[in-house]
């Protein structure tokens, strides 16, 4: 696996917040971006950046694409090393590939469609339910992508405070990967966690939210913690902790032994279906 962050290009407005979006986490995790455009189809709704030449006629559109959007991420980002390919292939399995070899995969989301059966686009669901490292679905939503306070502190986003990152805790199988992502993620913004819990702990462990979270905090001491415990419909409360949340982290169980493939959990549905703010897949046991 490399050190970089990938984000997966269609040229829809959603996959452009996403490359902005994965190019400030880029700068903050201080590794490269790589962008990748999957299969040979043109760009879904592509229009040129404000700026930019206007490529020859005939010019490949998503060698187009792929170019303006480096430039712009390289001349926004001047910290950040950007690199820009196309892969030819199907977007899905190309992704899930390219999501192997990086920190974490970007991808635009358009939440939920008017017509259930387009929720996020068959592509980004596919992805995410495959996917061996985490995946963030960004919807298209500057300041919001941004996750800081800006209609508390007012001036740029660039230098008011993050939202807290808040995370999903099933304390019936608790794991390690998702905890570490979101206290990872809420140090790196300086901000706090926001750690939504509910179930009953397994009756082999009975370990409850701070036996759970005592090592967390252990390594991360300055990530101030919240808990909320909730009954009921977990993703609905995950749903509403996004309305104040720079990220929101939810787990999903890996395929190994499952009978029904690759699948996105509830939780985690819900979740991508109605959250405003960007939403972090992370795979499990």
């Amino acid at each position: 696996m490399s050190r970089i962050v990938a984000v997966g290009l269609d040229g829809s407005n959603e996959s452009l917040a996403a490359a902005e979006w994965g190019a400030r986490e880029a700068a903050m995790y201080g590794i490269p971006l790589r962008v990748v455009h999957a299969g040979e189809q043109p760009p879904h709704d592509y229009v040129p950046f404000a700026g930019h030449p206007v490529p020859p006629p005939g010019a490949d559109p998503s060698a187009r694409l792929l170019t303006e959007t480096k430039a712009r991420l390289t001349h926004r980002h001047s910290g950040v090393r950007v690199s820009a390919e196309q892969i030819a292939g199907r977007a899905v399995p190309v992704l899930v590939a390219v999501a192997r070899e990086a920190e974490l995969l970007v991808l635009g989301s358009r939440g939920l469609g008017i017509v259930a059966g387009v929720l996020l686009g068959s592509v980004a669901s596919a992805v995410v339910a495959r996917a061996e490292r985490p995946v963030v679905l960004v919807r298209d939503d500057e300041e919001r992508g941004q996750g800081r306070r800006t209609e508390v502190f007012g001036g740029s986003a660039d230098t008011t405070p993050y939202r807290d990152v808040v995370v999903g805790l099933d304390l019936r199988a608790p794991d390690d990967r998702v905890l570490e992502f979101a206290f990872d993620a809420a140090s790196r913004r300086a901000t706090g966690l926001r750690v939504v819990h509910g179930g009953e702990p397994a009756a082999d462990t009975r370990q409850g939210p701070a036996d759970v979270l005592r090592p967390w905090r252990d390594k991360y001491p300055g990530v101030e913690v919240t808990e909320e415990a909730v009954v009921g419909d977990a993703g609905a409360h995950l749903v509403d902790a996004s309305r104040d949340a720079s990220l929101v982290v939810v787990g999903r169980r890996g395929q190994e032994g499952s009978i029904i493939g690759p699948h996105i959990g509830p939780v985690a549905r819900t979740v991508l279906r109605h959250a405003v703010a960007p939403v972090a897949v992370v795979p499990h046991d």
